[in-house]
């Protein structure tokens, strides 16, 4: 079996709530995708249609009448979901004298890491150029990735884990006033780091700092249909 995806909520206490099905809990929590089998398995429509239904316990006939889809077809989808660790085995049980395994999808939500998707071209030792859209991407998947990683790590300690995250918009005038932004930015937060950087002894911890803008993302609206209106004549 493949690496398994890497979760951020390993609660699987089993429950008896409104989410609750006779063979067992149903998914919970968030995963982040790191592997590239993995993600390549959600790029397929039908499987995330498979792990839709496997929100809660399943078996492959069930899936198939739920989606509408041969249940030998989703036999076949349903081991590459398991190798990929997004669907996990929870039960067995007997069916007209053959054993049915019962599977469910290995969490709630899933987040594809985006350094497992493609080769962007660009990664955090390349320095030449900040303003490279390949560099800010490839920041946020080492964030998505060493956050993920830490936060698992923190939750199996019992302890916290500190972090900061500021989220702000500005509007610039000119491309100038911009750039002149960027440099300003960047010379500050120098300075503070070398206000307050120190080698990490027995008490103290390294911690990554970044910073990165973009333009806003502004999806396209959907046009309303338009209302339809009807006239009765009296007679």
């Amino acid at each position: 079996m493949g690496t398994p995806a890497h979760s951020l909520d390993l609660d699987r206490t089993p429950s008896r709530g409104p989410d609750a099905t006779p063979d067992g809990p149903s998914a919970t929590g968030l995963a982040v995708v790191n592997q590239h089998d993995a993600a390549s398995a959600l790029l397929n429509p039908l499987r995330r249609s498979i792990l839709t239904a496997l929100a809660a316990p399943g078996s492959a006939t069930s899936v198939a009448e739920t989606i509408g889809t041969p249940r030998q077809l989703v036999n076949y989808h349903l081991r590459v979901l398991e190798r990929a660790g997004l669907v996990e085995e929870v039960a067995q049980r007997q069916r007209r004298g053959l054993t049915e395994r019962i599977v469910r999808a290995t969490a709630a939500h899933y987040l594809v890491s985006p350094d497992a998707i493609a080769q962007l071209g660009g990664s955090t030792e390349d320095v030449s150029d900040r303003f490279l859209v390949t560099y800010e991407v490839a920041v946020a998947a080492r964030t998505i990735r060493e956050v993920a990683a830490l936060a698992t790590l923190a939750r199996k300690a019992g302890k916290p884990l500190t972090t900061l995250s500021l989220d702000t918009q500005v509007s610039f005038e000119t491309p100038a006033a911009r750039e002149a932004f960027g440099n300003e930015l960047v010379s500050t937060i120098n300075a503070l780091v070398a206000k307050y950087h120190r080698a990490a002894g027995k008490t103290g911890r390294t911690y990554r700092l970044f910073a990165g803008a973009h333009p806003i993302y502004q999806p396209a609206k959907t046009p309303k249909p338009s209302a339809r209106t009807s006239t009765r004549r009296s007679k």
